[in-house]
């Protein structure tokens, strides 16, 4: 098991850096491929539905969205190879067939659309998706994450602002009994077995007793993953508070959660503890639904 192929959507917001150092980080312990990719908005989709428009002007404004695409796109280009070279990196080709099999590689591609669409289309044919952290109260970044969570199901990497020099080191997982929780440890193996340190972190009710705790250590024992057990209250708090600060205390460096979500208005929405986590981690987050 390995995590060969690792997608990053960057947009000019500032964010990409953060999402590249993630990337870099996990990449350059299996020697993947990181495809970063930028999308912009279709000229086309600048035209303001359902008003009247002559035709000339029409053309104006996806004369002048074209030029806008083609120059944001030479400047966050610009900042991708300045990058790559502070970080000693060759980029490949997008459409590159072969790659270097001893060593991390990187490569550019740029598309036309909305990012949830694309990355519901790139990335069904990759091991892991990395994304900003979504601004929960704008909602930007966050059609982007429910669409690799719940649309095609990958693991996903939720980054802090503050980006990452290096992760994976102590990984603890938020195990609750869940589906969601089993299927993020089942898909993050590669990770745990490079792992210094791993911690499961439960909170067990009284009232109703988790069986699955040995359950999920004899799994990874056979794995080859040894684990601590730490276990904590949850008191009156919100769960996602406890378990950040439990993380925090046991010493992670990322965190493995399963995410929840259901269906509001046709829409996909994280649920309350997913949230949570997503909006005030500082740790990077691994999750699966």
């Amino acid at each position: 098991m390995s995590i060969k192929s690792i997608v990053a959507p960057v947009r000019g917001d500032g964010k990409g850096e953060s999402v590249l150092s993630l990337a870099l980080a996990i990449g350059r312990k299996f020697n993947a491929h990181i495809d970063v990719l930028h999308v912009h908005a279709k000229p086309e989709d600048m035209i303001p539905y359902g008003v009247p428009l002559t035709t000339a002007f029409k053309k104006t404004i996806l004369d002048a969205a074209s030029n806008v695409a083609t120059q944001e796109e030479a400047r966050l280009r610009k900042l991708f190879d300045e990058y790559c070279e502070a970080k000693d990196i060759s980029p490949v080709p997008a459409d590159a067939e072969t790659f270097p099999v001893d060593q991390l590689s990187i490569s550019w591609s740029e598309q036309a659309g909305k990012q949830a669409d694309v990355i519901r289309r790139v990335g069904r044919f990759c091991d892991l998706i990395v994304v900003p952290r979504p601004d929960i109260e704008t909602a930007l970044g966050m059609n982007t994450l429910n669409a690799a969570l719940f649309d095609i199901r990958k693991l996903t990497a939720v980054v802090p602002p503050q980006g990452v020099t290096d992760a994976g080191r102590h990984i603890a997982i938020a195990w609750n009994g869940s589906t969601e929780a089993a299927r993020a440890v089942n898909w993050s193996i590669p990770l745990l077995l490079k792992a210094e340190t791993v911690s499961i972190l439960s909170a067990p009710d009284p009232d109703n007793p988790d069986s699955s705790v040995p359950a999920v250590r004899r799994y990874l024992k056979l794995h080859g993953v040894e684990t601590q057990l730490r276990e904590f209250r949850i008191g009156r708090h919100n769960i996602g508070e406890p378990l950040l600060t439990e993380a925090k205390g046991a010493g992670a460096d990322m965190l493995v959660m399963g995410a929840f979500g259901s269906i509001k208005r046709r829409e996909l929405v994280l649920g309350g503890v997913t949230e949570y986590v997503a909006e005030h981690s500082d740790l990077p987050v691994m999750m699966a639904h």
